[in-house]
């Protein structure tokens, strides 16, 4: 089964596990072949990234099952950060959505960005950093992988969007002008109480920041209108607060120290590593 993203049919999760597990039951063995050619050796390296993403949809899955089984308190989670929002002065969600709703257009194309973009801008930017810079993507890969962890681990704890707290009055723009990826809660579907942090927005903050890095073309800068129209996606269609973003670009952060810091200590530890000389 294949992602139908015109119809918003999201790979099941049984689905992706078994096929991340074909992919590294084929890719993996490759890297141990006695007269490994060019092309195996490129078929190998490409099914073991995919069976990483598709590891890493497989998670994402399962932890948005566990937040829905376990949406006790989500509603309330959802004022705290609403609350600590207005405490810092941030801008209010409301207002902003109320000033898009002037135009039904914008706001179909905002969740059309919500429900489309994703996943597809997500595996054409691995593709091109696999192809183009193949030396920079084991980083990228890894700062990826980590991030999606821990916001996976954060999203065990249950937060609603602010379409789903009452006395917000935001209003589900999805349901109202289509198109929508949720059913009502409750119903199936992707998992509805995992509105902290935003995965949405680590995806599209992390390769925005790793494509104006790495790529030596004028155009680079282009991307931060994804991570723009990201945040606008997911906020002004009360699918997310601007905190979820937020805490979503400080795990970059975070989560790319950690790799540096990895990174370093295995190159250390490999290199004190010597071959021990076999007696005669």
């Amino acid at each position: 089964m294949v992602i139908v993203l015109a119809g918003m049919h999201w790979l099941p999760t049984n689905d992706a596990i078994v096929m991340g597990a074909m992919a590294a039951f084929v890719g993996v063995p490759i890297r141990f072949v006695a007269r490994p050619t060019r092309a195996t050796t490129a078929i190998g390296a490409v099914l073991r990234e995919v069976a990483l993403v598709l590891g890493l949809y497989a998670l994402w899955g399962i932890a948005g099952r566990l937040a829905v089984t376990q949406d006790i308190g989500a509603v309330q989670h959802g004022r705290w950060v609403w609350d600590l929002e207005r405490a810092l002065v941030l801008p209010n969600e409301h207002t902003l959505q109320a000033w898009a709703l002037h135009s039904h257009a914008i706001v179909r194309v905002l969740n059309f960005y919500y429900a489309f973009a994703h996943v597809p801008s997500l595996l054409i930017f691995l593709v091109w950093l696999f192809f183009r810079h193949r030396d920079r993507y084991p980083r990228v890969r890894n700062v990826l992988a980590l991030t999606t962890l821990s916001c996976l681990l954060i999203q065990l704890i249950p937060v609603a969007p602010p379409r789903l707290v009452p006395g917000l009055h935001m209003i589900d723009t999805g349901k109202l002008l289509g198109p929508t990826v949720y059913q009502s809660v409750g119903a199936g579907g992707p998992d509805q109480f995992s509105a902290m942090p935003s995965v949405h927005i680590a995806w599209a903050a992390l390769f925005t920041i790793a494509v104006i890095r790495v790529s030596p073309s004028k155009w680079r800068w282009l991307m931060s209108l994804h991570l723009a129209m990201t945040f606008a996606g997911v906020t002004l269609t009360a699918n997310h607060y601007w905190l979820d973003g937020i805490v979503s670009i400080i795990l970059i952060g975070l989560m790319a120290g950690l790799e540096s810091l990895a990174s370093t200590a295995f190159a250390y530890a490999k290199a004190r590593v010597r071959p021990v000389a076999l007696a005669p």
